[in-house]
C-alpha cells in the first residue's frame, strides 16, 4: 500500500487549495494528524486519480470516524465508499451533495443534512470589543472565546478545525443566554483571531437553521453557494 505522502500527491490534482468548497476536504486530507488519517484514492483507466475517501479519526467523534467524500463519478464514489468503510461501523460523512445517491447506496444515513458555506466578507465584520468576552487555549492549541454567567459557560465560540489556509467556527449559546449578543460577541472574537492569524474564517450552517444564519450573517460572513452533504450514519453490510 502506498504511503500516505504518495497517496497526497495524487489527491492534490483533485481539489483547489483556495476554494472555501474544498477547504474542509483540503483539511482533512492534508492537515489532519497523520497517525488518525487514511486516504484511499481510485484511478481511472488512464491512470489518473478520479476520486478519494479521507477516513479521520477526530476528537469530536470519539467512535464514529470523519468521512471525506470527493470524486465526479457517481460509480467510483460507490467504489471507494465499498473499499474504504467497515460493514456496520458508524461513521460521519462529509461530501458533495450530487454524491447524495451512492453515499446512501453504501450507507444507512440516520440524520441527513445539506449545508451552507460561508465566509467572511472583511468590509461587513463589525468592530466592537466585549469585556464579557475571555480567551481559553482549547484542544490542538487552538483558542476558544467564552462569556461565563454565574460561573457557567453561557456562549462559546472556537475552531473546528484550521489549515494554513481557512479555519471552520463554531458557536454555542446556552438557551438562557440567548438575545443578550453573547453568541455575536464571541463569535466576532473567534473571527477576528482567525483573521489576524492569516486565514480565511469559514460558517458552516444547516440551511433550516434561521438563527444561526442570522448569526453569522451579524458578524459579515455571507453565503459562497457552496453546499455540502453531512450526516451520521452505519455502512451496511455486504
Amino acid at each position: 500500500m502506498a504511503d500516505l505522502e504518495s497517496l497526497r500527491l495524487k489527491v492534490r490534482q483533485l481539489l483547489h487549495f483556495s476554494a472555501p468548497t474544498d477547504a474542509l476536504a483540503v483539511y482533512y486530507a492534508f492537515y489532519h494528524d497523520d497517525k488518525r488519517t487514511r486516504l484511499h484514492v481510485h484511478e481511472g483507466r488512464d491512470g489518473r486519480p478520479d476520486g478519494f475517501v479521507a477516513i479521520c479519526q477526530t476528537g469530536q467523534r470519539l467512535f464514529a470516524p470523519t468521512v471525506v467524500l470527493r470524486t465526479p463519478d457517481a460509480r467510483v464514489a460507490v467504489t471507494l465508499l465499498r473499499e474504504a468503510l467497515v460493514p456496520h461501523r458508524p461513521y460521519y460523512i462529509v461530501t458533495t451533495p450530487d454524491l447524495r445517491e451512492p453515499v446512501t447506496e453504501v450507507m444507512e444515513i440516520e440524520r441527513p443534512e445539506v449545508n451552507h458555506i460561508y465566509q467572511l466578507d472583511l468590509f461587513r465584520m463589525p468592530f466592537s470589543i466585549n469585556i464579557l468576552v475571555e480567551a481559553e487555549m482549547g484542544p490542538r492549541d487552538l483558542p476558544r472565546f467564552i462569556i461565563r454567567s454565574q460561573g457557567e459557560v453561557a456562549a462559546e465560540a472556537g475552531i473546528s478545525w484550521a489549515s494554513p489556509h481557512f479555519a471552520e467556527l463554531f458557536v454555542r449559546t446556552a438557551p438562557d443566554a440567548r438575545r443578550r449578543g453573547w453568541g455575536q460577541a464571541v463569535l466576532l472574537a473567534c473571527t477576528t483571531w482567525v483573521v489576524r492569524s492569516g486565514r480565511q474564517p469559514l460558517y458552516v450552517v444547516n440551511r433550516g437553521n434561521k438563527a444561526s444564519i442570522a448569526l453569522a450573517e451579524s458578524v459579515g460572513f455571507v453565503d459562497t453557494g457552496a453546499r455540502e452533504f453531512a450526516g451520521e450514519g452505519v455502512c451496511r453490510g455486504s
